[in-house]
């Protein structure tokens, strides 16, 4: 088994989510690429894109239309400008046409070009994607791709296309392993995830990756605080991190991140006030992810608030939190959601919602214990206590939309793993009667036996509650 970068489980993305946005945006991108290494990319006259399972089922409410159609318009979603995607998604569906490169342009027509295969899947995973190229000779060429969580994509040929895999010094496909060769080198976690990360770039460019994954989670909270209205997609669910933060703000308007940030640090921080400023990171984020923002992908979309959630209580509320803190807790975290996507999933369509809330808490709870001087066997025990109390969760969002009730979602992920961190640093951890690698077991068993209407098919669970969208 080859290894996963830390920073493939936690990188920028966009909203609203990973699996249904990211991974068949990715996917087109592929198709694209493939196409133009065969050189027959220029006689290409029309696509059609069939998608199949959850990603028919949810596609609409997760923007998967969207996300094929500037996938095949070699648009970036790590660059792109997210205030323009509305407006570039009208001129195509308005002009019928569609650039898939610089010097080629083809017909589209979304009815004709996009097909929702709700009652199929494919036989792999439940998100399947097949694109279908028709060239000018009318023969066609066909490519199946899956979306396996995470933004992560697997070819028919079962080729991981979407990650640098390589084999690290110091290998880490279980929590035991992580254990063992921090004895082995007397190393701290995070020392040994710096360690194994150089395979990929030397350890200033880590730091400086990390540091910019902070950079990118604390700008997207202060988007996200400073935005009101209404989220798209026709349940008419208001945004509330700008109501929470003015009301703990008492009013006070900060025109910088860190100018915000510092007046968070000199102010009130009895557990009632904590407790909401945790809820307003992970609202922020979260409404940021279900109007196709730039969030941070940690592991997944649905999942993206936690993370960052956590990381700023850390770091406004504890002492001697600085940067150094900072890269231990993401290093951390992500080698976490590395044991997830090796050991069972980290795709809410295969798992249910313990995947991506449940995952997401757990690599929050360890990186946090690691950053506050936690040992090894502690930072291990916090991973294993939050997955432990979101075993069985389902993934139910009403309409396909990453909103209910996936956001609310995100504040009891947050707070789940900070209570975990505190039981763990507390604790002593020879006495645990579970570890990890068992909770990453018992998660992955519980996924095979979740009936699918809970996999992200809005066919059951608080999906089924009738609820009225009105016209996105």
């Amino acid at each position: 088994m080859k290894s996963i970068s830390t920073f493939e489980i936690i990188k920028v993305g966009i909203g609203p989510s990973s699996s249904h946005t990211m991974g068949p945006w990715r996917a087109a991108s592929f198709f694209l690429r493939n196409l133009n290494k065969c050189g027959k990319l220029n006689e290409v006259i029309e696509i059609k894109t069939y998608l199949y399972g959850s990603l028919a089922k949810t596609g609409l409410g997760h923007g998967t239309d969207i996300a094929i159609i500037l996938g095949l318009s070699n648009e970036d979603f790590t660059t792109i400008d997210t205030d323009k995607i509305s407006e570039k998604i009208e001129n195509i569906k308005k002009s019928g046409l569609i650039n898939i490169s610089e010097k080629h342009t083809i017909s589209f027509n979304y009815e004709k070009h996009i097909i929702f295969e709700f009652n199929k899947n494919l036989d792999y995973h439940s998100n399947g994607i097949r694109f279908e190229a028709i060239l000018r000779d009318a023969t066609t060429l066909s490519e199946v791709y899956f979306s396996v969580g995470g933004g992560f994509v697997v070819s028919n040929h079962s080729d991981q296309i979407s990650q640098n895999l390589i084999k690290t010094q110091y290998p880490c496909h279980t929590a035991q392993d992580i254990l063992d060769n921090c004895k082995k080198l007397n190393l701290t976690i995070s020392e040994l995830v710096m360690l194994n990360e150089t395979a990929w770039r030397n350890k200033d460019e880590i730091r400086k990756q990390a540091l910019f994954i902070w950079s990118e989670m604390k700008n997207c909270i202060f988007r996200g605080i400073n935005k009101s209205g209404i989220l798209p997609g026709g349940l008419k669910v208001r945004r509330r991190a700008y109501d929470l933060n003015k009301k703990l703000s008492h009013g006070q308007r900060f025109n910088t991140v860190d100018a915000w940030i510092s007046a968070i640090k000199h102010g009130p921080s009895d557990f009632n006030t904590v407790n909401k400023w945790v809820s307003v990171f992970a609202l922020a984020v979260n409404e940021e992810n279900a109007s196709f923002g730039r969030i941070i992908t940690a592991p997944t979309n649905g999942a993206s608030g936690v993370i960052p959630a956590v990381l700023m209580y850390a770091y406004c509320f504890t002492s001697h939190f600085e940067d150094d803190e900072v890269v231990k807790f993401i290093i951390t975290a992500g080698e976490i959601g590395t044991l997830y996507k090796k050991g069972a999933t980290i795709s809410a369509a295969v798992g249910g919602c313990q995947a991506e809330i449940g995952v997401s808490s757990s690599m929050a709870a360890g990186g946090l214990t690691e950053a506050l001087g936690g040992r090894k066997e502690q930072v291990l025990q916090a991973a294993e206590i939050a997955m432990e109390h979101h075993l069985g969760m389902t993934c139910d969002p009403i309409g396909g939309l990453v909103q209910i009730p996936c956001i609310e979602r995100n504040c009891m992920g947050a707070i789940k793993a900070i209570t975990a961190s505190n039981i763990a640093l507390e604790s002593d951890s020879s006495a645990a009667r579970l570890n990890l690698d068992d909770a990453i077991k018992t998660m992955w068993n519980t996924a095979i036996d979740m009936n699918s209407k809970y996999k992200e098919t809005s066919e059951a669970g608080l999906a089924n509650i009738p609820v009225n969208i009105a016209e996105c």
